[in-house]
């Protein structure tokens, strides 16, 4: 039996440089590397993290930012439920290029899908060159999670991927998102489905019983 409660597909996008493999490399072994190759079309990470009391995998895919390997990534956007956007506060291209990933997104993603938008390199503040509101800002103009982030110093590095899969859970307690219908989303051999608490009514004695209801014109209904 798998040790998981459910599993959450995600994708780390962004331009290339950006710190998207030194974000994956934190979460799963609290360590980065100072200098680190490209990625080569898609490195893969997975780690279970304990949210609202289940078990969650986490299977991450650190896609490459390369304009040549966009084909290959966008078999990935379909069967992802959450992604990390990236940007470098540093570089200023870097976060005009989130409108043409948010694009790809559209065109190419789960509709379910929640996106945190992460501008990483926090440790370098006497660099930057995107301000704090700007990121703000485009996280509000396109509904996304918003946070500042440092790969290096570890900084809401796990926040990112904690709150994106609060956001999901809750997602599926309101049942915008429909297990067993989302190829972004695995059930474990842990997952208790939960009951909704329905009052059944069997006699006339337990509905006069019930509280009666205000309507909004201060009359009690019933």
């Amino acid at each position: 039996m798998s040790n998981y409660s459910l599993m959450f597909k995600f994708i780390i996008i962004g331009d290339t440089g950006v710190g998207k493999s030194s974000i994956l490399l934190q979460l799963i072994e609290n360590e980065i590397k100072e200098q680190h190759d490209a990625t080569i079309g898609v490195e893969f990470g997975a780690k279970i993290i304990k949210v609202n009391g289940m078990n969650i995998k986490l299977q991450i895919w650190d896609t490459a930012g390369q304009e040549n390997f966009r084909s290959i990534i966008r078999s990935y956007y379909r069967s992802a439920i959450g992604a990390l956007l990236v940007y470098d506060i540093t570089n200023k291209n870097s976060f005009h290029n989130l409108q043409r990933w948010m694009e790809e997104i559209k065109n190419n993603g789960n509709a379910n899908m929640i996106i945190v938008l992460c501008g990483n390199k926090i440790d370098l503040e006497s660099e930057r060159a995107v301000t704090y509101e700007e990121g703000w800002q485009y996280a509000q103009s396109q509904s996304l999670i918003f946070l500042e982030i440092s790969a290096k110093q570890g900084i809401n590095v796990q926040s990112a991927f904690y709150q994106s899969t609060q956001r999901i859970l809750q997602e599926i307690d309101d049942q915008k998102i429909l297990l067993g219908q989302d190829p972004g989303i695995k059930i474990g051999g842990q997952y208790k489905k939960k009951d909704k608490d329905i009052k059944v009514i069997n006699t006339y004695e337990e509905a006069v019983q019930l509280k009666k209801i205000d309507t909004p014109n201060g009359n009690n209904c019933c």
